[in-house]
């Protein structure tokens, strides 16, 4: 089942192996789809990523890479899940003009610590060397307050 490519002027036909014809010399199955949808659906397909894999698709190759980072709407939805746990950082953020990618990405590391002390991941931790490595980073006075009222009232 080999293709067979005729010309035809200036376009490309490819006989797949139901001996359609399909214009262009790319399979469609290999087609970027960023390149023959328009932006708004592949921004909407995106949209259903999580932060981690959103980021590593910015870096699948340059057209993916223009509609993440030229969509903050992407960014926001990320970024509203990190306002429930970092209210004050992401409104003192946006309040200097910061996009939301950039909040996001302040914020979403300090976000997901404070998330796992506040649901008490970290609530039989007796010591330094108890607390699992990568799991940390800096916070503030305020989030170690309302860190320790979590563990006071369990």
């Amino acid at each position: 089942m080999q293709n067979v490519c005729k010309r035809s002027n200036s376009a490309i036909f490819s006989r797949d192996r139901a001996s359609n014809l399909i214009p262009g010399d790319q399979d469609p199955l290999q087609q970027n789809f960023t390149e023959t949808l328009p932006t708004e659906m592949s921004v909407r397909i995106f949209s259903e990523l999580d932060v981690k894999s959103l980021c590593r698709a910015s870096l699948t190759c340059r057209h993916w890479n223009d509609i993440i980072e030229g969509s903050d709407q992407l960014w926001r939805s990320h970024c509203l899940t990190v306002l429930a746990i970092c209210r004050r950082e992401v409104d003192g953020d946006r309040l200097v003009g910061c996009s939301w990618k950039v909040t996001l990405v302040r914020n979403y590391r300090k976000g997901c610590v404070k998330r796992r002390w506040l649901k008490g991941r970290y609530s039989n931790i007796r010591s330094a060397d108890d607390i699992p490595p990568n799991s940390m980073c800096p916070l503030d006075v305020e989030t170690w307050g309302e860190i320790l009222e979590a563990e006071l009232d369990r």
